[in-house]
């Protein structure tokens, strides 16, 4: 008796529910209807020919900043053997200052090299804001499609139904109209 009387008083409510629906398109594309929609950006951003991209530039440019720090560190070690069978010839004042300089020297190539690391990073960030850009106007017209008023980070969502999970339509989307940002 008292499920009934709960049905009969959300009967009228139902209507209303935040449900997700399908509806067709021309491109017969099977688009969600649906108040609020999810999504996953890092996966869109990692999984996209367009975070693809970056990835593989980041990784190219890491294997060259660790590639050039292994023949520092290489130039480095000599110029420190050198100086240290050089101490027993040298005055303590010779030798305190060419070690001073081969201090100084090491601690400018690392400042330079930690610099460039953070461009790397930077470059990642700037990167993923270009995309971020470019993706806005992709993910408001599946908001369109959608009748959506929202898209939701998924993560920041405790529980959510998959079917209103618009990732992989989108990279699938952004992967056609942005590709891999390159041009």
């Amino acid at each position: 008796m008292k499920l009934r009387a709960l049905l009969i008083c959300l009967l009228p409510v139902l209507p209303f529910a935040a449900v997700p629906v399908f509806a067709q398109q021309q491109s017969e594309r099977r688009v969600v209807q649906s108040p609020i929609l999810t999504i996953d950006s890092d996966r869109v951003f990692n999984e996209s020919a367009f975070g693809l991209r970056v990835a593989d530039d980041v990784e190219t440019q890491s294997a060259e900043i660790s590639a050039e720090n292994r023949l520092i560190e290489a130039d480095l070690k000599a110029e420190e053997r050198k100086l240290t069978d050089q101490r027993s010839k040298l005055s303590p004042d010779a030798f305190s200052g060419l070690a001073d300089a081969f201090d100084e020297k090491v601690q400018k190539t690392r400042a330079a090299q930690a610099a460039k690391g953070r461009a790397l990073n930077e470059l990642v960030e700037k990167e993923r804001q270009v995309f971020l850009a470019a993706a806005g106007p992709v993910l408001e017209q599946m908001m369109r499609e959608a009748g959506a008023a929202v898209i939701l980070e998924r993560r920041s969502v405790f529980v959510s139904a998959n079917a209103i999970d618009i990732t992989d339509e989108a990279i699938e989307r952004l992967d056609a109209s942005v590709g891999s940002g390159k041009n």
